[in-house]
């Protein structure tokens, strides 16, 4: 099984691509919890993520012989970029086989690092399938995204840098994808401090952990959804999976609904970019999703920030949606003069920011004097919204809430 000193050997080639990222005291997230809240900013790392360490140490075991043969790899983004930057630098030609629904900003990265890209298939099991197709045809290195040994001990240098960062802490909470991040971190935490618990966290659409550990072996999904697309796999690896089983204290889920307010108040309160993978150790926190004492000094570890411009739209507003931001309702008029101002009106006394009017007068669904309007409304928070919605109603409109 990995060890600590795995991880510790991995180092010195890590070292050599990879980034020692900024860990960072968060009195904003700590507020709202109440616990010490620390935040591993891998955001900051190359290629916008964790995976460029697992790649890097993966690439810098290579033979002389497999780095001629050239290496091949599937991936949904980050593990891609990784691979193609540790590859190009080591002189070494890679070829990554993503999920066709990948990222756009994902895709176009990987080949500026040099990557040849092939589109294959609806999700990263697809795309696996596709690589090992390669690997076999063209005899080229398979390089795991996280069911590989050289890869977990190369990701396990980042606890390795939280800990000498922050010698004293009691809970580090980790993404769980495959599973190798964790694993490395784990095992790099728990070597060097033997007392601090490890929480895994996993988007409620792709828990494939989870009912691992609730059934002792390693359980496949038939599919995911998440809109965290960097931890979306349908199954936890062999080996990762043992790992977790011996060092991983509890695995919790976390709602896309919770992952997406992260995202958002990362961005506002932080300042700082998170993908929706990088954002569920916060999510956890935040949905309360595992018990801490108030003050425990906890360290999220946000592992990416790779987030299509895109998702991006989507997630802000369903992160706004969360906070009571965004208000999003359909109502039906008299199709007469003065009718929209009138609704506009009473919006209007209760201090709202219209972000837009859509009038129909053609929708099956209503009289042929009708008009079907929906409005996009920007709120203070889930009171105010309620009070737009409560006075809109006490003055005769019937109210839908679409969002």
């Amino acid at each position: 099984m990995l060890s600590l000193a795995d991880v510790e050997d991995a180092r010195q080639r890590v070292d050599e691509v990879a980034r020692h990222t900024p860990l960072e005291l968060s009195t904003t997230f700590s507020g709202l919890t109440g616990a010490e809240v620390y935040m591993k900013l891998e955001t900051f790392q190359r290629t916008g993520a964790f995976k460029i360490r697992g790649a890097a140490n993966r690439i810098g075991t290579l033979s002389e012989a497999n780095k001629q043969r050239g290496v091949v790899t599937a991936s949904a983004g980050n593990h891609a970029q990784g691979v193609a930057l540790a590859a190009t630098r080591a002189g070494v030609d890679s070829k990554i086989v993503m999920p066709e629904y990948a990222p756009v900003s994902k895709v176009k990265a990987t080949r500026s690092y040099g990557g040849e890209v092939v589109l294959h298939g609806v999700d990263y099991d697809d795309a696996q399938t596709r690589a090992h197709e390669i690997e076999q045809q063209e005899q080229r290195e398979y390089v795991h995204a996280f069911n590989d040994e050289r890869v977990m001990a190369g990701q396990g240098t980042m606890g390795l840098e939280i800990v000498e960062d922050l010698p004293n802490f009691d809970t580090i909470v980790v993404p769980i994808g495959g599973g190798g991040l964790i694993s490395g971190v784990a095992t790099a935490v728990k070597g060097r401090l033997k007392d601090v618990r490890v929480i895994g966290v996993q988007a409620s659409g792709a828990s494939s952990a989870a009912a691992s550990l609730e059934k002792g072996e390693v359980q496949e999904l038939d599919s995911v959804d998440t809109i965290a697309d960097g931890i979306a796999t349908r199954a936890v690896g062999e080996n990762s999976f043992e790992v977790i089983r011996e060092r991983v204290d509890e695995i919790v889920t976390v709602s896309d609904e919770t992952i997406a307010l992260a995202v958002t108040q990362l961005l506002e309160r932080s300042k700082t970019l998170v993908e929706g993978a990088g954002a569920v150790p916060l999510a956890a926190l935040l949905e309360d999703a595992f018990e801490y004492e108030d003050g425990e000094r906890i360290v999220t570890t946000l592992c990416g920030g790779n987030i299509d411009l895109n998702t991006l739209t989507t997630v802000i507003i369903r992160g706004l949606v969360q906070m009571g931001r965004y208000l999003k309702i359909r109502t039906e008029l008299k199709d007469r003069p003065g009718a929209l101002q009138g609704l506009v009106d009473v919006i209007t006394r209760y201090d709202a920011n219209i972000y837009s009017v859509s009038h129909d007068r053609t929708s099956r669904d209503i009289a042929v004097n009708a008009a079907d309007i929906e409005l996009e409304l920007e709120t203070h928070d889930q009171e105010h919204a309620a009070k737009i919605v409560a006075g809109l109603e006490d003055n005769g409109y019937v109210i839908e809430i679409l969002s």
